[in-house]
């Protein structure tokens, strides 16, 4: 199952029958960041009635309803991330309460509805395991490479352009023979590639973050 992160985080608000429901979505690397992340929302609205949290951190999983009926909040809350299948991540909803009554239903729907919103605001990096690599070619061989990686959906991530052009390139794991053997193909086996290694990466709709090397 794929896993993921919030690369950035954001922020969304919905209003359900008067009442103001604030999601502001951050990525965490530990439950003491998770922690005081959930301490700075509650001091920026110390003037709702309700701050309700949920977070991922590694295996573990905390969620609190604020006050909020039991199982209205926190936990559908903690469901969303889960079924977006994140990690490392901590949401905090704020209510402003404006004076209808909801229902429990209407609470966890209001709840789930108001993460979502701020998920449409972040960042959400995908991650993967692949290979880094460097391809070394003549200035022949780059616009082949680059109609290859295109086609391919390859990341580039880096260009040299010295006697020679040095290519850096990450790709997921089943990509990367297909994408070699099209290369040397192509090049006419003029193309070096090295210091190919396995590597963890996280990807999003901006950026390739390698985050291991193995």
């Amino acid at each position: 199952m794929a896993e993921y992160i919030i690369a950035e985080g954001g922020c969304g608000e919905i209003i359900e029958k008067k009442s103001r429901f604030i999601a502001n979505i951050q990525p965490v690397q530990s439950e003491e960041e998770a922690v005081s992340y959930i301490a700075d929302m509650k001091k920026q609205y110390w003037d709702a009635r309700h701050n309700c949290m949920a977070y991922i951190v590694g295996e573990t999983k905390r969620f609190s309803d604020d006050g909020e009926p039991q199982g209205t909040a926190g936990k559908p809350m903690l469901e969303v991330m889960e079924n977006h299948h994140l990690t490392n991540a901590v949401v905090v909803v704020t209510r402003y309460f404006g004076g209808i009554l909801l229902g429990t239903g209407g609470l966890l729907r209001a709840y789930q509805a108001a993460v979502n919103e701020g998920l449409k605001n972040c960042v959400i990096a995908r991650k993967c395991h692949g290979i880094s690599a460097v391809i070394r070619t003549d200035y022949t061989g780059l616009g082949k490479i680059q109609y290859i990686a295109q086609n391919q959906s390859i990341n580039i991530v880096d260009t040299e352009y010295l006697d020679n052009v040095s290519i850096h390139i990450v790709c997921e794991t089943e990509q990367y023979d297909l994408f070699i053997r099209k290369v040397t193909e192509m090049t006419a086996g003029k193309a070096v590639i090295s210091e190919d290694v396995p590597v963890t990466f996280y990807q999003s709709e901006k950026e390739i973050r390698i985050i291991t090397s193995v």
